[in-house]
């Protein structure tokens, strides 16, 4: 502003000089004065000028950089361009945090929904969308009530007490047919709402195996201890001959081994579920292992004979030499699984029929064991659920037979701690079979060289 001011006065003075020195006028005050109005008004027109272009500048909202002025105009132009650019860069980056705050909101395994006071939708993302069963661009600016009609959210959304979730039947898919959808309302500034969504059918689901669970293992126990105090109660009150005490305490002894088999299956399967994943490190024998199943399911198959029938046809089927191969694992748990599978097939496939055992080397190179039978089959209704806890096709003839219902969900585990997959193929009256195999990674061969035995 000095400058300004000083270089105004200077042409002012430039301005008087000129005059009395060009004007013709004889009195010094009048050329003076009248030099002095013209340089008033030459500096007017000039600062005019230099205001306009300035003020075009601004009215142009497309124009870029400020235009070249001198003067003060020229220092507010600068001025307003450095503003407007630190304006523009403020709006980036506000942009910037919006979308990712958004995309953040989209990442969300939760659905979120924002309601204007009228009860309209403003925004929602992709979850909520999926939980909703609604698509945000055809429905914006829709009422959420004419959307999501079911009656508990109705009678939620007027009780205007949104302290507490409420759940809603899910939007059936092609992926998923039930579903749960947990959802609750929070008010925030004038009249909005904020609606968060999840999807707690798994969580459902768990509640109901658990419940589930719990009533399986009281029934299972309830069911032998019942007996076992009925025969203690019977022996302490009555006087009984050698003959039925002998009789009442077998009876006793095969419900104990019953409930002492389901202890063990569910402490094998509550190991399984806590311990940590098995090593690959950790290589055995797998002709060891199958030669102990063997001997075991030929003395099971034993103990199963009644009078005048004939036993299984039992076969172990072997492609290559087994005792060439190792598998690396928890060999107690594969031991397990293979022993579940085969005794399985021999308890539920009638005296005389076929039991076929056999284990070999995919062309892929992943290791597979099964047990084929053809006993009666298996509805194909049944086959989705049977590695679940305690599920049995037919309850009594399961009963009848000692099974606990785990064994199944005991070889699942198993499979799938060493990274396998588990097969059930059957069909009513013409058998099953039960398969499963390992990856080729916990697979190993010997080569025997020169009467040494080597490992690849």
């Amino acid at each position: 502003m000095f400058w300004r001011t000083f270089i105004f006065s200077l042409f002012l003075l430039a301005g008087v000089v000129v005059g009395e020195v060009l004007l013709p006028f004889s009195n010094y005050w009048e050329s003076a004065f009248i030099s002095l109005l013209l340089t008033c008004v030459v500096l007017y027109l000039v600062d005019i000028n230099r205001a306009s272009i300035t003020l075009a500048w601004v009215r142009n909202e497309s124009a870029d950089s400020p235009p070249y002025v001198r003067g003060i105009w020229g220092e507010i132009g600068d001025r307003i361009y450095r503003a407007l650019r630190a304006k523009d860069r403020e709006i980036v980056r506000s942009d910037a945090r919006l979308t990712e705050f958004l995309s953040a909101i989209q990442a969300s395994p939760h659905g979120v929904l924002l309601i204007n006071p009228e009860g309209r939708i403003e925004w929602s993302n992709e979850m909520a969308e999926v939980h909703l069963g609604i698509d945000f661009d055809r429905d914006k600016d829709q009422l959420i009530g004419n959307l999501v009609r079911h009656p508990a959210y109705a009678a939620y959304a007027h009780s205007l007490t949104y302290d507490h979730e409420v759940v809603i039947e899910g939007v059936q898919s092609q992926f998923q047919k039930h579903s749960k959808i947990s959802l609750q309302l929070f008010p925030y500034g004038d009249g909005r709402k904020l609606m968060l969504t999840r999807d707690i059918t798994a969580l459902e689901q768990a509640e109901l195996m658990r419940q589930d669970f719990v009533a399986n293992v009281s029934h299972e126990i309830r069911t032998p201890l019942t007996v076992l105090a009925g025969f203690v109660e019977t022996m302490q009150n009555l006087k009984l001959e050698e003959e039925e005490q002998s009789r009442y305490l077998a009876l006793m002894q095969q419900q104990a081994s019953r409930m002492q088999t389901l202890v063990q299956d569910l402490l094998t399967l509550s190991k399984l579920e806590g311990s940590p994943l098995p090593s690959n490190l950790d290589w055995f024998e797998m002709g060891l292992v199958l030669k102990s199943c063997e001997a075991e399911a030929r003395g099971l198959s034993k103990t199963l004979l009644q009078d005048n029938e004939a036993p299984h046809d039992l076969v172990f089927e072997y492609e290559g030499e087994v005792e060439d191969i190792e598998l690396s694992g928890n060999k107690g748990e594969i031991q397990s699984a293979m022993s579940n599978l085969i005794s399985n097939a021999l308890r539920y496939t009638p005296l005389g029929a076929q039991v076929r055992v056999s284990c070999q080397v995919l062309p892929s190179g992943e290791w597979r064991f099964g047990v084929k039978d053809n006993g009666v089959g298996i509805a194909p209704e049944h086959i989705p659920r049977l590695t679940e806890r305690f599920y049995r096709v037919d309850r009594s003839r399961s009963r009848e037979t000692g099974g606990t219902g785990l064994g199944l969900a005991i070889v699942k585990h198993v499979v799938q701690r060493h990274g396998g997959e588990m097969q059930i193929q059957s069909a009513l009256g013409k058998g099953s079979e039960f398969s499963w195999t390992l990856p080729k990674s916990r697979i190993r061969f010997k080569e025997k060289t020169a009467g040494l035995t080597l490992l690849n």
